[in-house]
């Protein structure tokens, strides 16, 4: 008897478990790539503001101060944006879109465009039933083109417009915008 109670308690925990786990997996994913932290910090707070999980696009060799210095044309960065089929590799573990029907795609934006690491994410995944809202951080460019480049490098998903946010953008003002996608 004792021990059909201890297996019983056993796979109560087990499954606790798995449904906590379960739980911890939204159905939104805010994934960005941040050069300065700019885009960082506008990411966290829309993945905080939509309940989204949250993904960083790290590149496996690291920007540097003098890799951005865009007053340098020739730096690593305008390198890569003067090159269209530049595809930086990406440093960290893939993430897997499966389970997601909301993707937000955050990125700077360079000379225009989005960074060519953000290329290299979206070749690299299938967003089929997936929605897709690319947004941007700037100085004073706006998102241009490149959410609609993006959509066609990817091929799949329903891709939205998407915006450029301010890097200061609150949580109340991105909750605006993500309500206003609606």
């Amino acid at each position: 008897m004792k021990k059909a109670i201890a297996i019983l308690m056993v796979l109560c925990l087990l499954g606790m478990g798995a449904l906590a786990e379960e739980a911890a997996h939204s159905d939104t994913l805010v994934v960005y790539f941040s050069a300065t932290g700019t885009t960082r910090g506008v990411a966290e707070r829309l993945a905080n503001v939509t309940g989204a999980d949250l993904y960083e696009i790290v590149p496996a060799e690291p920007y540097t101060d003098e890799d951005l210095n865009y007053n340098d044309r020739s730096t690593r960065a305008t390198w890569e944006q003067d090159n269209p089929e530049t595809r930086p590799e990406i440093g960290r573990e893939d993430i897997d879109l499966n389970g997601y029907s909301t993707v937000y795609i955050g990125y700077p934006i360079w000379w225009g465009e989005e960074p060519r690491i953000l290329c290299t994410f979206v070749e690299a995944h299938d967003f089929t039933d997936i929605t897709v809202i690319p947004f941007c951080t700037s100085g004073g460019s706006g998102i241009g083109r490149s959410g609609s480049d993006l959509a066609q490098l990817a091929g799949t998903g329903t891709w939205l417009d998407g915006a450029r946010l301010n890097g200061g953008a609150s949580e109340e003002e991105l909750q605006t915008w993500v309500d206003g996608l609606k």
